[in-house]
């Protein structure tokens, strides 16, 4: 294992003063969105956290200030799965924010049965992707106040499990597959990376799709072990078909030799703040991150005509466009 490999939230931002910073990090109630919200607060920025619920929210909100006391905590519920929810969330932040210096879409579920959100959409697509594409969009001229500001959307190195199903993204007719809807939803979120970039890295706004590994946190709580066999098969396939001198960042799920390899939070989270505050990042952006180094995606997952051809649909899909 590398060293890269090993930074830690605190090694990130060790000398980095983030005092007047304003950072929004969707799900920041448990898991890698928390550490990477106390993180941030302990290196001065205010941070506002979105939880599910207000009960979740306010318990989020004070062990985030048993940890860091002098830390600036907030939080705002936030439904995903309900556009009405993305909707009324925005507008709160607008009131309730000067600007957005960094927007991380943390938030996120992986490989559940099936199921449709509030609005109609297959469950993962809808809240992995199409929840954070409107509320992205919805706080777009809070983020250009702030430019230059950073957009960090979480991704994984799962996406190499799907493409976009272009004929049917919300599986309507198609069998349901919950690990290559989950993979369609992470190629979701590198793809509107690039689009953003695209559209909006003139105007002082970029953005990335992290990896962060696998984290032991409770996002895997539907995996079953014959899931786990399922995602390993698919990383190991994935690396013997791009052969020796892969590049391919499904390999920063395993170690050496084969098999999957947990990390802590406090390391899962590292790449999440790398992006939102690396000096080095300054000025670019439409970039997958892993190991707080610029990684490798799959070709589909960054092709600026399947971002485009994304934007376009999600626009329709969310029923709002953006200019």
């Amino acid at each position: 294992m590398s060293q890269t490999e090993q930074r830690t939230t605190t090694e990130v931002l060790d000398g980095i003063d983030l005092s007047g910073e304003v950072i929004v990090i969707t799900g920041g109630s448990t898991g890698i969105g928390f550490e990477t919200a106390r993180a941030l607060g302990a290196a001065g920025a205010s941070v506002l956290i979105t939880a599910r619920t207000e009960e979740k929210g306010e318990d989020a909100i004070a062990r985030l200030s048993g940890l860091v006391p002098d830390g600036d905590f907030s939080y705002e519920v936030l439904e995903l799965g309900s556009l009405d929810s993305v909707r009324a969330c925005a507008a709160d932040l607008r009131r309730r924010l000067p600007r957005i210096d960094v927007l991380i879409a943390n938030a996120g579920i992986m490989a559940v049965p099936f199921d449709r959100t509030e609005d109609g959409f297959e469950l993962q697509f809808g809240t992995n992707h199409l929840g954070h594409f409107l509320l992205i969009g919805l706080l777009l001229p809070s983020l250009l106040l702030a430019s230059p500001s950073r957009i960090v959307l979480l991704s994984s190195a799962g996406h190499g499990m799907s493409d976009i199903n272009w004929d049917d993204p919300n599986y309507r007719t198609s069998e349901y597959s919950k690990m290559e809807a989950y993979g369609q939803s992470k190629t979701a979120n590198i793809l509107h990376a690039v689009e953003l970039e695209r559209r909006y890295g003139p105007q002082g706004i970029h953005a990335a799709a992290v990896h962060p590994g696998m984290v032991a946190t409770d996002l895997g709580r539907h995996f079953t072990a014959d899931d786990f066999a399922d995602i390993a098969a698919r990383a190991a396939a994935a690396e013997k078909k791009a052969g020796p001198t892969d590049t391919d960042d499904t390999a920063a799920a395993r170690p050496k030799g084969g098999g999957l390899r947990l990390v802590n939070t406090d390391v899962g989270a590292a790449t999440s703040v790398w992006a939102a505050v690396a000096p080095e990042l300054e000025g670019t952006g439409g970039l997958y991150l892993a190991d707080c180094a610029i990684a490798a995606a799959a070709p589909y997952a960054t092709d600026p005509d399947a971002a485009a051809r994304l934007w376009a649909l999600s626009e329709e899909l969310v029923g709002e466009t953006f200019a």
